[in-house]
């Protein structure tokens, strides 16, 4: 079971709904509370949710408790690597402040 805000779910609808096709089930939330289950047709019946799903669902959902989102993408690192204090002396130098 995964959980996704709802920024995100606009986001990435199309890749989320192939998770919920392929069975996965999403938690969708509004500032950290669960708002909606997404899940595939039926899946309720042939998924039974364990004890400690369901009482993450039911805290969630009464705002006992928030549920992590996944953090977001970050940028890679950069390839290009100069020497510390580099940036400085630019900005010096274009500042005139030699």
């Amino acid at each position: 079971m995964r959980t996704i805000g709802i920024r995100e779910l606009k986001a990435q609808l199309s890749r989320t709904l192939r998770d919920v096709q392929q069975g996965e089930t999403y938690l969708v939330t509004d500032r950290g509370r669960v708002v909606a289950e997404l899940r595939p047709p039926g899946s309720v019946e042939a998924q039974a949710l364990t004890p400690s799903d369901q009482a993450i669902i039911r805290m969630a959902s009464a705002g006992e408790m928030r549920i992590a989102e996944r953090p977001r993408v970050s940028y890679a690192p950069s390839v290009v690597h100069v020497a510390d204090g580099t940036a400085q002396a630019w900005l010096d130098w274009t500042r005139g402040d030699e």
